[in-house]
């Protein structure tokens, strides 16, 4: 992949046999799993955990955000149609999840996962050899410092994680398109009518994209029965509310069985100006 750049120096990164390195000498290599930490020391130790990493990978499993992952792809598709060869980022992909299955209906463009967590992708990188996708790479890395030339990548996506403008601007080329999936107002709201005496229905996100114009919104709605205290627990570890729930709406989920809710996510298109 020529598009890399080195984390150190900000020049090219070449690919060889043991992974990556810049003409200054700084080198990268590649882990047994596949993936490659570019993360520099200030991003070190960031990110999720093994054990947010295993609760998001068996709930993702039981395919309860498979809709929205077809639906990104689906996007991702008709946003490349004609291209050759693609550069595609999924930033801040976590685990990886949405990234292969990209990897898989993407087979001409090269996938890039990154993400600030060695755990997720070296997990997306396992999934990925699993499945013998061969078109997809993880790297660890900050979104805010993305280790991709400038004009270098035709789409990126980012799912429920932090947007970083600018950087994104940097590295799509003119032209080149971000996707961006965000909760719609009553994701989850099952799960927050459990945990909060007060359920409050999830506001529109702000991003600043002064150098990206609209190119698209959909909506995607609808409902799970989650049908075990496992699943809730997978799900609940998963979302913001984790770090921020009353002790009594934590014991409230915690006699749960199963449990209702809504899933809702807006899709939105930008155009790079």
């Amino acid at each position: 992949m020529s598009v890399l750049i080195c984390p150190v120096c900000k020049t090219r990164l070449k690919r060889n046999s043991f992974g990556y390195s810049c003409k200054k000498g700084h080198r990268f290599d590649r882990a047994a799993q596949g993936y490659v930490n570019l993360l520099t020391a200030r991003h070190s130790g960031s990110g999720d955990d093994k054990g947010m990493v295993r609760a998001r990978t068996d709930f993702l499993s039981k395919g309860y955000y498979r809709p929205l992952a077809e639906r990104v792809a689906e996007t991702a598709v008709k946003l490349t149609e004609g291209a050759e060869a693609s550069v595609v980022i999924d930033c801040g992909c976590g685990e990886g999840y949405y990234t292969n299955i990209l990897a898989d209906k993407l087979p001409r463009a090269e996938v890039c996962g990154c993400d600030l967590s060695v755990s997720a992708v070296r997990h997306g990188a396992s999934e990925a050899a699993a499945r013998k996708l061969t078109n997809v790479t993880f790297f660890a890395a900050s979104s805010f410092e993305l280790p991709f030339a400038d004009r270098s990548a035709d789409l990126i996506v980012s799912i429920f994680s932090p947007v970083a403008a600018e950087e994104f601007a940097r590295v799509l080329k003119k032209g080149g398109r971000l996707v961006i999936v965000s909760p719609s107002p009553i994701h989850l709201y099952g799960l927050k009518s459990v945990l909060y005496d007060e359920p409050y229905l999830n506001k529109p996100n702000e991003y600043g994209l002064k150098s990206f114009a609209p190119a698209g919104e959909e909506r995607l709605e609808y409902k799970i029965t989650l049908g075990s205290r496992k699943e809730i627990a997978d799900l609940y570890a998963m979302t913001p509310y984790y770090y921020k729930t009353p002790p009594e709406g934590r014991e409230r989920l915690s006699r749960l069985e199963t449990l209702e809710t809504d899933c809702g996510f807006d899709i939105s298109v930008f155009r790079k100006k």
